[in-house]
């Protein structure tokens, strides 16, 4: 199996789970409890959030644990928007994750507030000077994602903060599929707030963080007995933040060698597939992209039909975000872009690891130029 679904899930590392069992054993303890047992628990949750603020520069106690990407997403967006008086307007881009288009959302119906979408480009970049067209006086929020889902496309955050504080906003990035590429340096990227997800860089699904600055009030989504310093209510789950914070420290060691090679995988993928396929098309920003997202569109196929033959080929992808997987409409972010939806039925994303090796991409590569001229050889009949 060449599996090339990362951006999906990836698999717990084997170091990863050593160092979350004590806690699933022994180590047992809650971390609230009085006692011996609690305080050990304690400890290695304390430990465990001083690992991830190394990674992201900032102070444990901005690091909030939670049970992935989208409660992280969820909390910022809600929690933030609801504890800022300055306003009740946000700002999104059309090309965000489901988690934050539906708190979105939720904060325009049940609590008024207004939603603007800044434009993105074709490569779907936010261009600084589109969110400066569509920024108010009255923005609470911005959320712009660090690095798309389904396209890869990398935003210039830094730029994109400077303009919400300008304003007077806070911003929020979701650099949930970022982790382990990018750099994720909380003042380097000028934002407030940032969601991740520890089953991105090789921890159990389940765990993940946001991290808020300490200065930022944040209105908790999940109430109960004041965990997290009031932020995210509930019980810690003690192995979950052991195992993330694990998996981040370790994706961020290896990033600096894993990146580039990976982005050499990824650009040898693209150009084999593109030589070879007629018609295939990549999406995204062809510079500013993740290194191992390489999506294509294929007219006069069905992207899911080209999935179901790489599968028989042993080659593992997708056609976009696996939390719209089932979804009869075409992706969002692709008809962002300007794809027609018809054409972005035809879209397959294949999403590298630091582990996969240039014989994999050869060979899937041959295995796309197959199932392409057979998905289309049944279309056309």
């Amino acid at each position: 199996m060449i599996f090339l679904d990362h951006a999906a899930t990836t698999p717990a590392r084997q170091e990863v789970l050593e160092a979350m069992w004590p806690y699933l054993s022994g180590a047992f303890g809650n971390p609230s409890s009085r006692h011996g047992l609690g305080d050990v628990a304690a400890r290695a949750l304390a430990a465990a959030r001083a690992d991830v603020a190394a990674v992201i520069g900032c102070r444990p106690g901005d690091v909030v644990f939670t049970s992935g990407g989208t409660e992280a997403d969820n909390l910022a967006v809600k929690g933030l928007a609801l504890a800022n008086p300055r306003g009740r307007h946000l700002v999104i881009s059309p090309i965000e994750h489901e988690a934050v288009l539906e708190s979105a959302s939720y904060l325009a119906r049940v609590h008024g507030f207004e939603v603007s979408e800044v434009d993105v480009d074709e490569g779907g970049v936010v261009r600084p000077e589109a969110l400066a067209r569509v920024i108010r006086a009255d923005t609470a929020l911005v959320s712009i994602q660090l690095a798309n889902n389904e396209i890869g496309t990398v935003q210039p955050i830094a730029e994109l903060a400077a303009i919400a504080h300008a304003a007077g906003a806070l911003m929020h990035t979701d650099a949930v599929q970022a982790a382990g590429w990018l750099p994720l340096s909380l003042d380097d990227l000028g934002v407030d707030a940032l969601s991740l997800a520890g089953h991105k860089v090789g921890a159990p699904k389940g765990t993940g963080a946001l991290i808020v600055r300490g200065r930022v009030p944040l209105e908790p989504v999940l109430h109960g007995g004041g965990q997290e310093r009031g932020r995210r209510s509930g019980t810690e789950n003690v192995a979950g933040a052991v195992a993330f914070a694990t998996a981040l420290r370790l994706a961020e060691e290896e990033r600096a060698d894993a990146a580039p090679r990976v982005a050499a995988l990824g650009a040898a993928l693209a150009a084999a597939v593109t030589s070879s396929v007629p018609g295939a098309r990549l999406t995204g920003d062809p510079m500013h992209r993740l290194p191992g997202t390489v999506s294509f569109v294929f007219p006069g196929t069905s992207g899911e039909a080209v999935l179901l033959e790489l599968e028989r080929d042993g080659v593992i992808c997708s056609s976009g975000s696996a939390c719209a997987a089932g979804s009869d409409e075409p992706s969002h972010v692709l008809t962002a872009i300007g794809i027609p939806g018809e054409l972005a039925q035809t879209a397959v994303r294949f999403t590298l690891g630091a582990e996969t090796t240039e014989i994999e991409i050869a060979d899937a590569a041959t295995s796309v130029t197959r199932a392409v001229s057979a998905v289309r050889g049944i279309v056309t009949t």
